[in-house]
């Protein structure tokens, strides 16, 4: 009898908690906002005060600043796409390319939630650059293009959004002197190592930072929007960028200051308040994260790793390393066409970065020159420090930068992180660390082959063959379109 009514008790009980659990969950809008370019740490948030982000500062109280964010490829397309699809650009065909092609069969985060209920759409920079009619797809692959406020105001009462506002701050041009007009003191600039200190370097510095300023500022705008619409306590705020600043040994680099970006995640719950993290994060895990938080019961199988547990508390770390790659960026050597691109991968522990070059007969930069066309040194941005680095290149205290941003390298670089933040000194070569040279090989040649990357075992030279959807020249001091 007592069995009985404890069973009688039990199955009464079970409409209400699956009420309760159905109450419980409200699927959180999503505000995803990408800056273009922004390298860690420039901003105050990060310790770099002259770089100032108030609406940034007031973010972080109410979520959580990953610390070891880093973009799986530092070039624009490829990183952009591992952030809609959770996979390594290498399993991405031809979208592993600057300007390449994304299946419209692979599952991205804007399909998924579409077919969960989530109205999704975007403003600015999304999937790009890129010719995205020619792959498939009627629509950018990130949604519906429209203006936040336009969007907001023709959302239906109580339906779950996704917006991804891509700025284009704070990427080259810069408008000269807007540094100076910020207010930036150029005195006080911290030069990252692989550049030289000079009067040229600093404002060209100061104006990037102008840009990320601006960016904030923008940001603010996006919070007014949503407090105005009354979506705000609803909304979690995701804060990235795509790849690192676009100077000489950081963007289309897998230096630390190419792929090593901001991330910050807020409004999740009050356990992710205020806090820190010093573990690695590879953006390929954005894309799940996304799903995790609409609450997706089957989401399709990814590279990436969830967030969430992190944003819960339930675990401190989700990586022990990332693992980083990057193809042909511009079109900029005249090999294959001007299809040759500058294959590289790379582990990124704690206390080391290894890289491999499979090409390193190329020049990373790309050729100096290309007959019958613009380019130069076409996989540096152009720009104020570009044209000075090239002018001043026999210059014995500039020659050593040149060397680090435009020379050739060695098929293996080797950097200790504590003692090289930079990454200036490669030590592959010293005995000393033959060993750790020898387990980064390991883990990172066990990494290609899990992930059934192309380049194993020196194959993949079919990525160069892959053609472009647009097409670009970089110049000493700017960008020529010719797709317009």
């Amino acid at each position: 009898m007592k069995t009985l009514i404890k069973i009688v008790l039990a199955l009464s009980l079970i409409p209400v908690f699956t009420t309760c659990a159905k109450k419980e969950f409200k699927p959180p809008n999503i505000l995803f906002l990408l800056a273009d370019d922004w390298s860690y740490p420039y901003s105050e948030i990060y310790g770099e005060t002259y770089v100032k982000t108030p609406n940034l500062e007031k973010l972080t109280h109410s979520g959580v600043v990953f610390e070891n964010a880093y973009c799986s490829s530092p070039s624009c397309t490829p990183s952009r796409a591992a952030i809609l699809t959770g996979r390594y650009p290498h399993n991405l065909g031809e979208g592993v390319n600057l300007c390449g092609r994304l299946d419209a069969a692979i599952p991205t985060y804007v399909k998924v939630l579409r077919e969960n209920g989530y109205s999704v759409a975007f403003d600015r920079k999304g999937w790009a650059p890129g010719d995205y009619t020619k792959m498939g797809y009627t629509e950018n692959p990130c949604g519906e293009k429209v203006e936040f406020s336009k969007f907001l105001d023709k959302l239906p009462a109580g339906k779950p959004f996704f917006f991804w506002f891509g700025t284009n701050d704070p990427h080259r041009p810069f408008d000269k002197h807007s540094g100076k007009t910020a207010g930036i003191d150029v005195a006080k600039i911290k030069v990252p190592g692989f550049l030289p200190d000079t009067p040229e370097i600093r404002e060209d510095l100061s104006d990037y930072f102008s840009e990320i300023q601006h960016f904030d500022k923008e940001i603010g705008d996006m919070l007014e929007l949503l407090k105005k619409n009354g979506r705000l306590d609803n909304t979690i705020i995701v804060v990235a960028s795509d790849n690192g600043m676009p100077f000489p040994h950081a963007k289309a680099n897998l230096y630390d200051y190419g792929t090593r970006v901001p991330l910050i995640i807020c409004g999740f719950s009050k356990e992710a308040q205020d806090k820190r993290n010093n573990y690695f994060v590879n953006f390929i895990d954005l894309a799940p994260t996304f799903m995790d938080l609409a609450g997706i019961k089957s989401p399709p199988v990814m590279d990436g790793l969830s967030l969430v547990p992190i944003l819960k508390g339930v675990i401190p770390e989700n990586r022990e390393e990332v693992f980083l790659e990057r193809e042909r960026h511009c079109l900029c050597r005249a090999e294959m066409n001007n299809g040759a691109g500058y294959p590289m991968r790379a582990i990124r522990t704690k206390e080391y970065l290894y890289i491999r070059n499979f090409h390193p007969e190329r020049i990373p930069a790309g050729d100096e020159t290309i007959p019958g066309t613009p380019s130069e040194y076409g996989d540096v941005d152009g720009g104020i420090t570009k044209v000075f680095m090239m002018d001043n290149r026999n210059n014995p205290l500039v020659k050593p930068f040149f060397e680090l941003g435009f020379g050739k390298r060695p098929s293996e670089e080797l950097y200790v992180i504590k003692d090289d933040p930079y990454n200036l000194h490669n030590v592959a070569s010293e005995a000393q660390y033959s060993s750790v040279k020898a387990d980064m090989q390991k883990r990172l040649d066990q990494w290609m082959k899990t992930s059934h990357d192309p380049r194993l075992d020196g194959k993949g030279d079919e990525i160069d063959r892959y053609e472009s959807t647009t097409h670009a020249w970089i110049t000493r001091d700017s960008i020529i379109f010719l797709d317009k």
